[in-house]
């Protein structure tokens, strides 16, 4: 039987205790038995002004993720082609690893979009998706394709942009960060005064 993995890709920039908790909750609620966090190096929908460097999001990703054994992050983005296109990455993971049935996570401000997505029908067609809840963002679960799956998960309005303002204000946000993600960040933020 082939394991049920979840794809969670995004820059993670930085990674905060809102995806901790959905793919805590993921794992720990039966829709998947393990979550690979994938760090991107830059997504081609997104600007890249403000993107913390690759290595540091990836170690601060690891940080997050500690020693939970159903957590893995990864770095398979940084040595593929780029625009690293999600479609790639899925089909490049499915053939690097037959043992894992690879499930796409989402956000369903990012269904919305899903269209501008270089070749969704593909990934719609040879993978499954899990969408998970974001304010703003309602999704009719009747209109989705069999393939693709709304789930009941609780709503973490927290947004790395937000920290990221947060933090250039001075302020305080450790609760909304791993602590030992946080940790790293005001080192390097006082290591850079």
């Amino acid at each position: 039987m082939k394991i049920r993995t979840g794809i969670f890709s995004g820059s993670f920039n930085p990674i905060h205790i809102g995806h901790l908790a959905l793919a805590n909750y993921l794992c720990e609620y039966g829709f998947l038995d393990e979550v690979w966090f994938l760090v991107t190096p830059h997504n081609p929908l997104k600007d890249e002004t403000g993107l913390w460097d690759d290595d540091f999001r990836l170690e601060l990703t690891q940080l997050a993720v500690g020693d939970y054994p159903k957590f893995k992050v990864s770095d398979f983005e940084f040595h593929l082609p780029r625009p690293s296109y999600t479609v790639h990455t899925l089909t490049t993971l499915k053939k690097a690893y037959p043992e894992h049935d690879f499930t796409l996570i989402i956000g369903s401000d990012n269904w919305e979009i899903f269209p501008q997505w270089f070749q969704p029908e593909t990934i719609i067609e040879q993978f499954s998706i899990l969408i998970y809840p974001r304010l703003g963002y309602p999704i009719d679960a009747s209109s989705l394709p069999d393939s693709v799956q709304l789930v009941d998960a609780p709503i973490f309005d927290i947004s790395s942009t937000e920290i990221r303002k947060a933090l250039d204000e001075g302020k305080d946000v450790r609760y909304f960060l791993h602590p030992n993600v946080y940790q790293c960040i005001c080192d390097k933020i006082n290591n850079n005064d």
